[in-house]
């Protein structure tokens, strides 16, 4: 019972006065299972994509950190191929930094930031991290690609000539000209925030 009081006020905390870029759900009302949805920021290579983040809570959380993953691929030296994150926050201690008194607030900004400020000296992915070190701008140009590819929400944009016969749709990378994710990025305000029903 005090598990599930505190996750509702976590919950009612995240909807009611959500970080800037931050959503996050609980799936079908699951009070173990969440969505969250993170927007790339606008300084790094992530800019226009919305990554999809799954988290699960343990019986014994905040005991024990969430498991926290990944949905949409992104490359990233701390984040591999199949979601897993490399964060001192999402691991128990001695090895890890996990307290009873962070919460999910506490581990989404932390990704958020993780995502703005890779640490390529504690990486999942080695080739990504020394391409981070050795050679920034390939890494900013896979980066980029990446989010194009795989974290573009789909948008259809205007017509923008009066010869086109339809808008551009983008979506899985879009066509082969598209624009900079700067250009595209979708609205955090079309990213709604389900309410969890009241118990």
């Amino acid at each position: 019972m005090q598990r599930l009081s505190r996750v509702k006020r976590e919950l009612q905390m995240l909807q009611e006065s959500p970080p800037p870029g931050i959503s996050c759900y609980p799936v079908a009302d699951n009070i173990s299972q969440f969505e969250a949805k993170i927007v790339g920021g606008e300084d790094t290579p992530y800019h226009g994509g919305v990554y999809k983040i799954h988290i699960e809570l343990s019986e014994r959380y905040p005991f024990e950190p969430p498991k926290v993953q990944f949905i949409t691929p992104i490359y990233h030296p701390n984040i591999d191929n199949i979601g897993r994150i490399c964060l001192d926050t999402l691991k128990m201690p001695p090895k890890g930094a996990w307290k009873p008194c962070l919460n999910l607030l506490t581990v989404l900004t932390s990704l958020q930031l993780l995502m703005a400020q890779p640490n390529p000296d504690d990486a999942l992915m080695a080739s990504i991290a020394e391409e981070f070190k050795n050679t920034p701008e390939l890494f900013q140009q896979k980066a980029i690609q990446h989010t194009r590819q795989f974290a573009y929400q789909e948008v259809v944009q205007p017509q923008a000539h009066s010869n086109c016969t339809s808008g551009v749709r983008v979506q899985n990378g879009g066509p082969s000209g598209s624009k900079r994710p700067s250009e595209d990025a979708p609205a955090m305000e079309d990213i709604t925030n389900k309410k969890l029903k009241s118990s």
